[in-house]
C-alpha cells in the first residue's frame, strides 16, 4: 500500500513546493519576519505529513514564541547545532523551530527545493572563497543580533544516523561574539519503534532516492531533541563549545562521542589560515543542506 501511494504522495509534494515557493515570491516580501516565519514552520509540518513523517518533539521544553517564531525581539537570537542525517531534516527543524540555516551553496542549485530554501532566506557559503566564511559569519552574527535563530550542522556531512561524527566550529565563532546560547539537537529517525535509516541521504543515493525511500517507510517518525544548552558568553573556546554539543547529542543518540581532540588541534595550528578548518558546511562527499 505505501508503494501504491507513493507516486500521489509525490504528486502531492510537487504541488506543496511550488506552492510555497508562490508564496514566499509573492506574499513573503509584504510580511514581517514572525508571519514568514510561522507560514515557515506550518508549511514544514505539512510537508512531514505528505511524506508520512511524524514528527515528536522530545526533551527541553521550547519557550512558545521560539516554538513558533523563531525571533524574540530585544534579546540575543540562538545556534541551534544538530546532528545531520538526511535533507529532510531541515524541514523538521523547521517545523519545531523557524531557523536560518547555512549551508554549502549548490544546495540553492537543487531543483525546486534549491530555489524554496534561497528564498525563505537560508545563508549559503561559497565553495573555493578564500573569505566565504568570514562573509557568512558577519551575517550570522546580524541574524543572532537580531533575535533570530540560526541552525548549522557542524558535522559537515550525513550520516547514517548510527554514529556520531567531530563537530567543526568555524560557524559557532559569530554565537560566541554576540554572546549567543548553542542549544544542541538530536535527530532520530525510527520505524515502528526501530532506528531507521530510510531517511539517511549518505553515499551515492540521490535526492529522488531518498525521496522515495522516505516515502515507502513504513511509519515514519524523526525525533528532535532539544538539550541543555551550552554558554557561550564570556568564552573564547569555541572549540570546547562544538565538543559539549557534540558530546550532549551522542549521549542522547547512546552513541560514542566523536574524537575532537585531534580533529581541533589541526584545526588550530591553521588558524592563521583563511579557511584552513573545514567548516561547518562540508567538505565531504555529501554537503549539508
Amino acid at each position: 500500500m505505501r508503494t501504491l501511494l507513493a507516486p500521489l504522495r509525490i504528486a502531492l509534494l510537487l504541488v506543496h513546493v511550488l506552492a510555497g515557493i508562490a508564496i514566499a515570491v509573492m506574499i513573503f516580501p509584504w510580511l514581517a519576519l514572525p508571519r514568514r516565519n510561522r507560514i515557515i514552520r506550518a508549511w514544514s509540518r505539512a510537508l512531514l505529513v505528505i511524506c508520512g513523517a511524524r514528527l515528536r518533539l522530545t526533551g527541553l521544553a521550547l519557550p512558545p514564541v521560539i516554538a513558533h517564531t523563531g525571533v524574540e525581539t530585544g534579546r540575543r537570537g540562538r545556534m541551534l547545532l544538530a546532528n545531520h542525517v538526511s535533507w529532510i531534516d531541515v524541514f523538521a527543524i523547521h517545523a519545531a523551530v523557524p531557523s536560518r540555516f547555512v549551508a554549502k551553496a549548490e544546495i540553492g542549485d537543487w531543483p525546486l527545493l534549491g530555489t524554496l530554501v534561497t528564498r525563505v532566506g537560508t545563508l549559503y557559503i561559497e565553495r573555493g572563497r578564500r573569505h566565504a566564511v568570514a562573509s557568512t559569519n558577519h551575517r550570522v552574527r546580524e541574524r543572532l543580533k537580531g533575535g533570530e535563530t540560526v541552525a548549522v550542522f557542524p558535522e559537515g556531512t550525513t550520516t547514517d544516523g548510527r554514529s556520531l561524527l567531530p563537530f567543526h566550529s568555524n560557524l559557532i565563532a559569530p554565537a560566541m561574539e554576540v554572546g549567543a546560547e548553542c542549544w544542541p539537537v538530536a535527530l532520530r529517525y525510527s520505524e515502528d519503534g526501530e532506528p531507521s535509516s530510510a531517511a539517511a541521504f549518505v553515499g551515492d543515493i540521490g535526492l529522488v532516492a531518498s525521496l522515495w525511500n522516505i516515502l515507502v517507510a513504513r511509519r515514519l517518525q524523526v525525533e528532535l531533541a532539544f538539550l541543555e544548552s551550552v554558554p557561550t558568553a564570556g568564552s573564547r573556546d569555541r572549540h570546547h563549545v562544538a565538543e559539549v554539543a557534540a558530546e550532549r547529542i551522542a549521549a542522547w543518540l547512546d552513541v560514542p562521542p566523536p574524537l575532537h581532540r585531534r580533529v581541533n588541534a589541526a584545526a588550530k595550528r591553521g588558524d592563521d589560515r583563511a579557511g584552513s578548518e573545514p567548516d561547518a558546511a562540508g567538505e565531504t562527499a555529501r554537503p549539508a543542506p
